[in-house]
């Protein structure tokens, strides 16, 4: 008898608490797109690469260089040499080599710089109009949508970007 009244009254305090939960969605990549600060840290994003692409280019111009001069004097070079000039061009296409993997990664990590701000100030106004609408959870959509349905009634996708001053022309 105890077993079943414990029971009862799990199933009656998790349907109290499902009750009172409010579920939400918002797509953030959405809003990100409409935020006019997106230009800005684009522009910061393209200035960073084509720093890098320049850099790429002066160690391409110093490898060129050194292999133009090692090819011209290659005949008149001792045994001991020719090895350091070898050694020397290998080292700087290893250099090239790492710099082209690594820019990628340091790309990546710039644009993360750039758009973490802008994630932040979407995530404050959706703490702000989920409170304000009553909503227990926010769940996120968009592209990496995993849900099988979400009702569009409960999205505060417009809520948050009118709270940020937006305008979407629909």
């Amino acid at each position: 008898m105890k077993k079943i009244v414990l029971a009862m009254l799990v199933v009656l305090f998790t349907a109290t608490a499902f009750a009172q939960s409010k579920v939400g969605t918002v797509d953030a990549d959405f809003i990100l797109t409409k935020m006019p600060e997106l230009t800005a840290a684009n522009e910061e994003v393209k200035k960073y690469n084509l720093d890098l692409e320049s850099q790429m280019k002066v160690k391409i111009e110093d490898y060129e260089a050194k292999v133009k001069l090692y090819q011209a004097g290659q005949a008149g070079f001792t045994d001991e040499e020719r090895k350091t000039k070898q050694g020397e061009i290998i080292a700087l296409e290893d250099d090239i080599s790492k710099f082209r993997q690594n820019g990628a990664q340091l790309l990546q990590l710039k644009q993360s710089e750039v758009v973490q701000p802008l994630y932040k100030k979407i995530g404050e106004v959706v703490t702000t109009v989920a409170k304000e609408q009553g909503f227990s959870h926010i769940l996120t959509i968009g592209n990496n949508n995993n849900f099988a349905y979400a009702d569009p009634a409960s999205d505060i996708t417009m809520a948050v970007l009118a709270k940020m001053g937006i305008k979407i022309e629909e």
